[in-house]
């Protein structure tokens, strides 16, 4: 891959904090608390089980759901975007997971000033897990199991983790992959809604002509804590046509590579090294500004409003 040394997309407004946000001591919640101030969005900090979210919503929404108050689109369907702001100590976290905040926060001034109004970005707390934890201690499980007792189990949550390298999106088959040969009839909903999903990101790929697209299994993201509540979400990545192309064709002569790749047990050994060079770099010191391509990111901004019908 070749490396990128550009630092002028970091002049325009809102990822001139990006370098802030991946110093190694950066404290990202004070300097993401600081920097939605700064651009006036209507935002509110929930925590939850120690957990600290960011919630950004259309202007003029009534956000008093931590007092007690009725909460914005109770009973009905927004368009919820996710993206996580914690990082794996050591790393810089460029890709995983600093691109696709200011990407969602870019989206967000995008969706204020076309009166959209039907949205809701949220950006997530502890979604990398320690040595022995599970999908339980996520703060994206505990997250889902507020929305639903805020009225917002029908959300139709799209989550935007590892968007800063490579031009081809990639709309994550985790879900449906683990879920595919399971018959419990409860689980039935959960399919059709995962379905829906992908279907409402294909869609809005199609409406806007991009043409790099592509639905296989990806490392699981904050859609592993969703799930595991009972609130499916999509999750959205990118990666390099090249190393897209490679890992499609890998999938469709090792079918059961993905399972490696759901796991994340490829540890150290060869199986590691077939998975696209992106992923491999990420939660390590090899994530950093130098591997991103910013040349496509007013792509994944279009795809990110799209969603929520604003073209």
């Amino acid at each position: 891959m070749q490396v990128n040394t550009n630092q002028n997309w970091t002049a325009e407004s809102p990822f001139e904090r990006f370098f802030d946000f991946i110093a190694p001591d950066a404290d990202r919640f004070v300097i993401l608390r600081d920097h939605i101030k700064s651009l006036s969005l209507n935002s509110i900090i929930i925590p939850i089980e120690g957990n600290r979210h960011f919630f950004v919503f259309p202007a003029g929404k009534n956000l008093n759901a931590s007092t007690g108050g009725k909460f914005p689109f109770r009973g009905q369907k927004p368009m919820v975007l996710v993206a996580h702001y914690d990082r794996v100590p050591g790393s810089p976290g460029a890709n995983d997971n600093s691109a696709a905040v200011f990407l969602l926060l870019k989206a967000a001034l995008r969706l204020t000033a076309q009166g959209a109004d039907h949205w809701i970005i949220i950006f997530t707390d502890k979604e990398e897990l320690q040595s022995g934890e599970g999908f339980q201690d996520q703060g994206a499980f505990s997250l889902a199991e507020k929305l639903k007792a805020w009225g917002l189990g029908g959300a139709r949550i799209f989550n935007f983790d590892a968007c800063g390298t490579g031009d081809t999106f990639i709309f994550s088959g985790t879900g449906d992959y683990l879920l595919k040969n399971n018959g419990r009839p409860g689980l039935r909903m959960t399919k059709q809604r995962i379905r829906e999903l992908r279907e409402q990101a294909l869609h809005t790929a199609r409406k806007l002509q991009l043409a790099r697209v592509l639905s296989v299994p990806a490392p699981f993201s904050d859609d592993a804590g969703f799930l595991r509540a009972g609130l499916p979400a999509l999750t959205i990545t990118m990666l390099p046509a090249i190393e897209a192309a490679s890992y499609a064709s890998l999938l469709q002569n090792q079918p059961g590579f993905a399972d490696i790749v759901i796991a994340g047990s490829g540890g150290d050994t060869a199986a590691r090294m077939q998975l696209p060079e992106t992923w491999r770099c990420l939660n390590g010191p090899l994530d950093s500004h130098l591997r991103l391509t910013p040349e496509y990111y007013d792509q994944i901004i279009r795809f990110a409003t799209g969603l929520c019908n604003v073209y």
